[in-house]
């Protein structure tokens, strides 16, 4: 269904119109007033107005003509006027990309107030078209290079919620959606939106198909986005890069970073300093065995720091996955500070600021116990769940179900008891006297039908033969 048209109160002919905005055009355009005039070839002197070019392509209705004369002035403030003067033209979508690079550029003669006027005429323009044209999208990205170009990203960030709806409306294809998808990654990353930038950088990646995995573009996409996550300090979860086809190209085509995503995927600190040492070595190796010169040797570098990676940060961001690992494999749901110093190489004075560490990043949960130098934990994280995790569920489940077994056995026992209990004591006599009471009489019913109720439940009327005979084969009937 179409969304609701924004209105535009222009009023006169598209011929006035058009003569109007060509005369306010070209009285802006000169520097002191006059109108400037060049000679033509033939020597005679010849109006390069605005105006006269529009009056006279007017004359012979070339409609079309006038609005290409009037959208190449990139004149921002009649930007109304020129809107309703194209959407008068059979060919909008030709004009309208042309007028939205327009106000993609930078405004000089407003340098403050310039971002915000370029927004509020795009706007306009994306307002007035069906919700299904897909110009839009073109609209959307002269939108998105203003954000961008001017730090404007919180203007953007609040619309982004309909962005998966004007996906399906516009019925934009996955080369549309990946620019789309890195523009607004761009502008989120130069605003510090960290984690906008990093989110909108993955859908980008999903749009690539197997087909395409190892192109030159998704390499660059997801080197990108595995340097973006690694370096990210509040990022531990990496399952979201590993089932994507790009990130699995990677394995053919940089198998070192592969390398390194499978460490922070599940691994723990002793395979990240193998990783970091291996290479490390091999990085002095091939420098020494090149013919370099030695400032340049002494600018080589280890293979993470020519990529671009802190190893103080990969260093921190292991630990803390590599303590996760060990609280949610641990079986005791208690962990000494010992183990933790030695799996985190530590010392053991450090390992409760690790232990805070990771609870703050919602990691792990628990508490510390000084005196008995343990953390004991109530929840982990499981970094990977596959066929270990699944088995562990499995033997929690058993145990689970011992218990529960164990429960109901115990229930059954306890109401079992507690029925014989009832029935030596006088309960089961109204069960017993349904049938003696009837042929006892009213005798019986008047002699021992209080007997019934003495006990507890030997019954009124029926229940005293049972209470009668229950004193005449015991010696608990009546007392």
């Amino acid at each position: 269904m179409p969304g609701p048209a924004t209105t535009l109160l222009i009023e006169g002919s598209f011929e006035e119109l058009a003569e109007e905005l060509a005369q306010y055009l070209d009285h802006v355009r000169k520097p002191g007033g006059a109108t400037s005039s060049t000679p033509t070839t033939g020597g005679e002197e010849g109006s390069t107005t605005i105006h006269g070019e529009v009056t006279r392509l007017l004359e012979g209705n070339q409609k079309d003509d006038v609005l290409k004369k009037l959208v190449t002035a990139k004149f921002i403030q009649t930007y109304n006027l020129l809107i309703h003067l194209i959407r008068q033209s059979p060919n909008v979508n030709i004009f309208l990309p042309r007028i939205c690079q327009s106000l993609s550029n930078p405004i000089t003669t407003s340098p403050v107030n310039g971002p915000a006027m370029a927004l509020t005429a795009l706007t306009t323009i994306f307002n007035i078209l069906q919700s299904d044209n897909d110009v839009r999208f073109h609209v959307f990205l002269a939108i998105i290079s203003v954000v961008k170009s001017h730090g404007l990203y919180e203007v953007l960030k609040p619309q982004l919620k309909n962005l998966d709806r004007w996906i399906i409306e516009w019925d934009s294809d996955e080369e549309e959606q990946q620019k789309m998808f890195l523009e607004i990654a761009m502008a989120a990353d130069d605003a510090g939106e960290a984690e906008e930038s990093y989110h909108y950088l993955l859908r980008a990646l999903r749009t690539i198909p197997p087909s395409e995995s190892s192109s030159p573009q998704a390499r660059k996409l997801s080197l990108r986005a595995l340097r973006t996550a690694l370096l990210h300090p509040s990022h531990f979860d990496f399952s979201d890069l590993t089932p994507l086809d790009a990130m699995r190209g990677l394995q053919r085509t940089d198998p070192i970073w592969f390398e390194l995503l499978e460490i922070f995927n599940g691994k723990n600190l002793d395979d990240y300093e193998d990783f970091r040492e291996e290479h490390d070595s091999e990085e002095s190796e091939d420098s020494s065995s090149d013919d370099t010169s030695s400032s340049d040797k002494e600018h080589s570098g280890s293979w993470l720091e020519k990529n671009g990676l802190d190893d103080g940060i990969l260093t921190r961001k292991i630990r803390l996955l590599t303590l996760t690992s060990l609280a949610a494999s641990s079986g005791s749901r208690s962990l000494p500070y010992a183990s933790i110093a030695r799996a985190l190489s530590v010392p053991q004075d450090d390992v409760e600021m690790w232990v805070i560490d990771v609870i703050r990043a919602g990691l792990v949960e628990g508490k510390l116990s000084q005196s008995n130098q343990t953390f004991l934990i109530h929840r982990a994280t499981h970094r990977l769940f596959g066929e270990k995790q699944w088995r562990e569920v499995a033997s929690r489940l058993d145990v689970w179900r011992g218990s529960l077994t164990n429960v109901l056995r115990v229930l059954r026992e306890e109401r079992e008891s507690s029925r014989k209990e009832m029935m030596i004591n006088g309960g089961g006599g109204g069960r017993g006297g349904l049938g003696m009471g009837g042929l006892d009489g009213s005798e019986g019913r008047m002699m021992n039908g209080g007997g019934g109720n003495r006990r507890g439940g030997g019954g009124e009327g029926r229940g005293g033969g049972a209470g009668r005979d229950m004193g005449m084969d015991g010696t608990t009937g009546f007392e």
